[in-house]
């Protein structure tokens, strides 16, 4: 018999000004044109950046014993996803939001902490995540420009240089791994498929695309050859 693999795992804390839930289709969701979209936007990614620190740091304690210049990467990266929060909220307060205004999910966290190695985490949580995170900085980027509006064309280019860092270690290291272990890559694709039907339990349907940034890739380290199979997959939907 084969056992039931948990889709979800650890559920991170959060004090009483946050609302959490537990699907997509019970939080905000407002429709483009409403006049609170742009904070309801910030306060989703503040706590979408918090998810990355806490993810990044999980995997500290819960990898001990892993390579050095591995833990200083995942180090980096809690401090700058801990930057992250903290501009998206100076940003949210100055537009007139506040923590709690609107619900949160914390999906990224419980699913990561369900996957039981390394290697499964970097590739769902920095190669995938944070992969696909890049093409929506992008497209945010001119989406702003096009708008006019300064503020968040310098946040995202504040986040969108580190982004790019994240991904190129989780693929400089996700190659190290499987060079010193090929069975690792077994690993790999079995927290693949299970986040993938995670992240469809709670998003269902209402899965956004947005243009693959081919240029953002390369410089994080994925081949032409990935980025093709990126481009399949998005074009397809």
């Amino acid at each position: 018999m084969t056992a039931t693999v948990a889709l979800f795992g650890d559920t991170p804390s959060r004090d009483a000004r946050f609302e959490v839930r537990e699907f997509w289709r019970d939080v905000a969701n407002l429709p483009h044109d409403h006049p609170d979209v742009g904070n309801e936007f910030l306060l989703r990614q503040l706590n979408e950046e918090l998810n990355a620190m806490e993810i990044a740091a999980r995997n500290l304690v819960d990898f001990p014993d892993a390579d050095w210049g591995l833990r200083m990467a995942l180090a980096r990266q809690c401090s700058d996803e801990a930057r992250h929060a903290i501009a998206f909220r100076r940003l949210l307060e100055k537009r007139g939001g506040s923590l709690g205004q609107y619900p949160v999910l914390n999906f990224q966290f419980r699913i990561m902490t369900a996957i039981p190695s390394l290697i499964g985490r970097l590739a769902v949580s920095n190669r995938s995540f944070e992969a696909s995170g890049m093409d929506a900085i992008q497209d945010g980027i001119e989406n702003s420009k096009r708008k006019d509006d300064a503020d968040f064309v310098a946040l995202f280019d504040q986040q969108l240089a580190d982004e790019v860092q994240h991904v190129r270690f989780a693929n400089v290291w996700l190659k190290k791994i499987i060079e010193r272990d090929p069975k690792a890559v077994l690993a790999l694709a079995r927290a693949i498929a299970q986040a993938d039907a995670a992240f469809k339990e709670i998003v269902g349907d209402n899965i956004v695309f947005y243009p693959v940034a081919d240029d953002l890739r390369r410089e994080a380290g994925f081949t032409e050859d990935e980025i093709k199979t990126a481009h399949s997959f998005v074009d397809r939907k």
